[in-house]
C-alpha cells in the first residue's frame, strides 16, 4: 500500500484549543482571596459569574465547609489506602446516604471519569456492542476506547438521531448479546435532554437494547431528593439501565456515583473495576461534605433550593424571549448555550461580555461541533435577579455588535445550528461597491484565456482540462463518480480580476485520509451497503485533481477582503445545497489565509503531501542521475536503472478496445490494494473519455517476459500544455510488481516523457512519497480546511482507528 501522513485528531484539537487560549478566553485564573460564587476576579477585574457548574451553590455552603474541615480536623487530609482493603470511617455513612436519596445501593468512585473507566469495562462483555451518541461526554468515550482493544464493537450515531441509533440496531442485533447505547441525561453544553421516552420505547422494541447514561449535569437541581434528570423522567430504574450521576458539581462535594439495579453486577463493579481497586479513596474531607449535601437532599429544604433556582431560570427564559437570540435549546435546564457559529464572534463576544463584568463560557471544538461554536451561560444560585437581568440587557446589546464586527449574520448562525432561517442564495453579491463575486456553473460560460491566464498554469487546470472533467464527472450516471462544478470569479470595481477559482459537489467517502485500518473495516460494510458513512462535500477543487485549486492576487489591497468575500459565498452555497461538508483544499501548511479560516469556523486538517518534480532539460540516463542526491542516485542505479531494459515502454494517444480494457483491469489492481487515499472506484468510462482527449496520453510499459499480457503498467498521464505533466492515474500487474521493480519504473518512464516533451515540471501528486523523493521531487506539506454541521465523521473515524482486532472479529 502507498503510505501517505495522515491527520493527527490530537494535533487537530490542540490547534483550535491554542487558539482560543491565545485569544484569552481559555485557560484563565481566578484571582480572587475569598470566592462566594456570584462573581470571579479575572485579570483584575471582578465580574459576575455565569460560568458554573455548581448550580445550586452548594460548593459554599457552610455546613458543607464546616463538615470538611472537622473532617480533617478527625481524621486527617487522607486515608491512603486502596477501598479493597478499608474504607475509612465516614464512608459506610455516605453510602447509606446516598441509598435513602436513591433507594438503591450506589457504588461510589472517586470521580465519574474514573467511574466509567470501573463500569464499562467490566459491565461490556466481549459478545456485546457499543452505540455511542456523538456528544456524549469525553468520560464515556475515552473509557469505550478499552473495548475495541477486546474487538467489542463501538459505533456512534450523530447527535440524539433515533433513526440512526435504530439503524445500528438493526445491524447489531444478529451479531450481539447486548447493545448498550451511551448518552447524557442532560447534555453539558447546549444544556438539551437525553429523548428519555423516545429510548424506553426502543428497549421495548428490542430486548438486546440497554441504557447507559452520564447524568452528572442533571444532578440536584432535577427529581425527587435531587436524584437528577434521569431518576426523574424514568420514575424507577430498570434493569437495562445503568446511570452515572455525580458528588461533584451541584452536589457540592467531590466524586461520582454509579447506579444499577441488579447486586450481582453491583458486587462485579466493585471486585473487578480497576480504579475502584487501584486508586486511592475520596479523602475524608470531601466524603463528609457529601454527608452534609446528602442531608440536605434528603430535607425538604431541596425543594426549596431547586424552586429557587427554576425562578431564576425560568425569569432568565422570560428575558430572552423578548428577542430572537439563537438559545440553541430552550428548556428548564441550568444551560443555556447562544450560538456564535464562528470562533472569531464568540472571542468577540466573550471580551466585550468580559468587559462588562461578566464571566461566560466558550462553548468550542471539540465540546462542540467547530461551526457550532458559543457561549455556554450557566445560571446558579448565587445569580441574584438583577444580575440576571444586567446579563439579559448586556448580551441583547453586544450580540448584534459582535456580529456586525466579525462579517457574521443571524441567519449564518440558525443555518449553521440547523435551526429555522429562510435560505436565499444569489448569483452576483457586492460589498459596498468594492467587488463583485460572480458564480458560473460551466467552465464555457467563463472566457477561456482568462482562465488559462490565472488557472491554467496548475496541474491539469487549463481550459481543455476543465472541460474533460466536467464531461467525465458533470452527467456521470453513477452517484459516486457525479459532481457538480461550481467557478467563481471575484473582481474589484475596475474590472481586475483578484480571485478565481473552482468547487464541486459530490459524495465523498468519510474515511477518505483515515488509516488504511479504518478503511479496510468500513469497505466490509459497504459490501452491503455502498454508501456506508459517506458524505455529501462541497470542496475546492476535485477529488480528481491536486495542487492549487484557486488563484488570488495577494499584493492586491482587497485580497483579503475578496477572500472573505468566497468564503461567504461558498458557505451560502454549502448551506443552499445542505451539504454535510464544505472543504477548502490544498492549501500549503504555513499560509496566509491560515487565521482567516479557522476564525470563520473551520479547522484544519493536515493532508498527504504533493511531490513535484521540477525536470530541468537532460539528455541522457546518466545526467539524470547526475542531478539527484547521492543515496537517492544509488537508488537509481541499483534499483530503476538495470531494470529499464527489461520492458519496452511505448507512449500512446489512444488505446483500441482491448487496450482500455486490460488498462482498466490494472487500474482496479491498484485499487484493491491502495487503501491509502480510499476514493470512490472510477468507472470505465473515466478512462474511455480519456481517450477523446488530445491532451491524455498513456505510458504503456510491457515486460518482455510477460508474453500472456500487452501490457504490465499504465501511466495515465495530462499533458498541460508546456506547463505541467500530470500522471493522473496508475495501473499495475502486481504478479511483476515487486520482483521487477515495476512501480519504480512507471515513474521513471513518466519523467523520461516529460523530458521528451519539454514540459519542466511533472505533478506526480499524492501518496508514496518516499519513492517519488528518491527521483528527485520536492515534497510540500498540505493542509485542508474543514467545516461540517457536526463533529460526526471526524470522531467516527477517530473511534475506529487502528481497531485490528474489531477487524478480525
Amino acid at each position: 500500500m502507498a503510505k501517505i501522513k495522515h491527520n493527527n485528531f490530537i494535533d487537530t484539537v490542540d490547534e483550535v484549543l491554542s487558539g482560543a487560549k491565545n485569544e484569552g478566553v481559555l485557560h484563565l485564573y481566578a484571582e480572587d482571596k475569598i470566592l462566594t460564587g456570584r462573581t470571579i476576579q479575572i485579570k483584575g477585574k471582578e465580574m459576575f459569574h455565569f460560568g458554573t457548574t455548581g448550580y445550586l451553590g452548594l460548593e459554599q455552603d457552610e455546613r458543607l465547609k464546616e463538615a470538611a474541615i472537622q473532617a480533617i480536623r478527625d481524621y486527617g487530609t487522607q486515608f491512603p489506602l486502596s477501598k479493597s482493603y478499608i474504607s475509612h470511617p465516614l464512608y459506610s455513612e455516605l453510602e447509606s446516604k446516598i441509598e435513602q436519596m436513591y433507594g438503591i445501593p450506589p457504588i461510589i468512585t472517586k470521580n465519574s471519569t474514573l467511574g466509567h473507566l470501573a463500569v464499562i469495562p467490566t459491565l461490556i462483555r466481549d459478545e456485546d456492542a457499543v452505540i455511542m451518541d456523538h456528544q456524549v461526554h469525553w468520560s464515556v468515550q475515552n473509557a469505550c476506547q478499552l473495548l475495541k482493544l477486546r474487538g467489542i464493537p463501538v459505533e456512534m450515531i450523530r447527535h440524539s438521531n433515533l433513526n440512526m441509533l435504530e439503524d445500528k440496531i438493526k445491524q447489531l442485533i444478529g451479531k450481539c448479546n447486548k447493545i448498550w447505547y451511551m448518552a447524557d441525561g442532560v447534555y453539558s453544553m447546549f444544556g438539551d435532554y437525553a429523548p428519555i421516552p423516545e429510548l424506553l420505547e426502543l428497549t421495548k422494541k428490542y430486548n438486546q437494547l440497554n441504557l447507559y447514561f452520564d447524568d452528572v449535569h442533571g444532578m440536584s437541581w432535577k427529581g425527587k431528593n435531587g436524584t437528577g434528570f434521569i431518576f426523574d423522567a424514568i420514575k424507577e430504574l430498570p434493569e437495562n439501565c445503568i446511570v452515572v450521576s455525580t458528588l461533584s458539581k451541584t452536589f457540592g462535594a467531590s466524586g461520582a456515583t454509579v447506579f444499577c439495579k441488579n447486586q450481582k453486577l453491583r458486587d462485579k463493579i466493585k471486585n473487578f473495576g480497576g480504579p475502584l481497586t487501584f486508586s486511592a479513596q475520596l479523602e475524608p474531607a470531601l466524603v463528609a461534605a457529601a454527608i452534609a449535601s446528602a442531608n440536605i437532599h434528603l430535607s425538604s429544604e431541596i425543594e426549596t433550593k431547586q424552586q429557587d433556582l427554576a425562578n431564576k431560570i425560568g425569569y432568565f427564559n422570560q428575558l430572552l424571549s423578548k428577542g430572537n437570540l439563537p438559545i440553541i435549546s430552550k428548556n428548564d435546564s441550568p444551560v443555556f448555550f447562544l450560538g456564535m457559529a464562528t470562533p472569531i464572534t464568540a472571542y468577540n463576544f466573550v471580551h466585550r461580555l468580559f468587559k462588562e463584568g461578566f464571566f461566560l463560557n466558550l462553548g468550542i471544538y471539540p465540546a462542540v461541533p467547530i461551526k457550532n461554536t458559543g457561549i455556554r451561560i450557566t445560571l446558579s444560585s448565587h445569580n441574584q435577579m438583577q444580575d440576571i437581568k444586567a446579563l439579559s440587557e448586556a448580551i441583547e446589546y453586544h450580540f448584534p455588535k459582535a456580529l456586525e464586527q466579525t462579517n457574521n449574520s443571524e441567519i449564518k448562525i440558525r443555518q449553521a445550528f440547523g435551526l429555522e432561517s429562510k435560505i436565499v442564495e444569489s448569483n452576483v453579491v457586492n460589498q459596498d461597491l468594492e467587488l463583485s463575486i460572480e458564480e458560473k456553473t460551466s467552465i464555457h460560460d467563463i472566457n477561456e484565456s482568462e482562465w488559462n491566464n490565472f488557472m491554467g498554469k496548475q496541474n491539469m487546470f487549463n481550459y481543455e482540462g476543465m472541460v474533460y472533467l466536467e464531461k467525465t464527472f458533470s452527467k456521470h450516471k453513477e452517484s459516486t463518480n457525479q459532481c457538480d462544478f461550481y467557478y467563481y470569479t471575484i473582481k474589484d470595481h475596475k474590472g481586475e480580476i483578484i480571485l478565481m477559482t473552482f468547487f464541486t459537489y459530490g459524495l465523498w467517502k468519510d474515511d477518505m485520509l483515515a488509516t488504511e485500518s479504518v478503511s479496510l473495516q468500513l469497505e466490509e460494510v459497504r459490501k452491503t451497503n455502498p454508501l456506508y458513512l459517506t458524505s455529501k462535500v462541497l470542496s475546492m477543487g476535485c477529488l480528481f485533481t491536486e495542487g492549487s485549486h484557486y488563484y488570488i492576487n495577494e499584493q492586491h489591497p482587497l485580497a483579503e477582503k475578496a477572500f472573505k468575500l468566497l468564503m461567504d459565498k461558498v458557505e451560502e452555497k454549502y448551506n443552499f445545497l445542505k451539504a454535510d461538508m464544505l472543504v477548502l483544499r490544498d492549501f500549503e501548511e504555513k499560509n496566509r489565509w491560515n487565521k482567516t479560516i479557522l476564525d470563520q469556523g473551520y479547522f484544519s486538517i493536515n493532508m498527504p503531501e504533493s511531490c513535484v518534480v521540477k525536470n530541468d532539460k537532460w539528455n541522457s540516463s546518466e545526467e539524470f542521475a547526475d542531478r539527484l542526491s547521492p543515496r537517492s542516485r544509488k537508488h537509481f542505479i541499483k534499483e530503476i536503472l538495470p531494470y529499464e531494459n527489461l520492458y519496452d515502454v511505448i507512449i500512446k494517444d489512444k488505446l483500441n478496445k482491448s487496450e482500455i480494457e486490460r488498462a482498466y483491469q490494472l487500474y482496479n489492481n491498484v485499487k484493491d490494494n491502495n487503501y491509502a487515499i480510499n476514493t470512490f472506484r472510477y468507472t470505465k468510462e473515466i478512462f474511455e473519455n480519456m481517450n477523446e482527449s488530445s491532451n491524455w496520453e498513456f505510458i504503456l510499459v510491457s515486460l518482455k517476459k510477460d508474453s500472456e499480457n500487452p501490457f504490465t503498467g499504465v501511466m495515465f498521464c495530462y499533458k498541460n500544455e508546456k506547463n505541467t505533466y500530470v500522471p493522473e492515474l496508475i495501473g499495475m500487474d502486481y504478479k511483476w510488481a515487486k520482483e521487477y521493480q515495476l512501480y519504480r519504473q512507471l515513474l521513471f518512464q513518466t519523467i523520461k516523457r516529460a523530458n521528451e516533451l519539454e514540459i519542466s515540471t511533472v505533478d506526480f501528486g499524492v501518496s508514496a512519497t518516499f519513492e517519488k523523493r528518491k527521483l528527485g521531487a520536492t515534497v510540500t506539506p498540505k493542509v485542508a480546511y474543514i467545516q461540517t454541521k457536526d463533529n460526526f465523521a471526524m470522531e467516527a473515524m477517530n473511534t475506529l482507528q487502528n481497531d485490528y482486532k474489531s477487524i478480525k472479529k
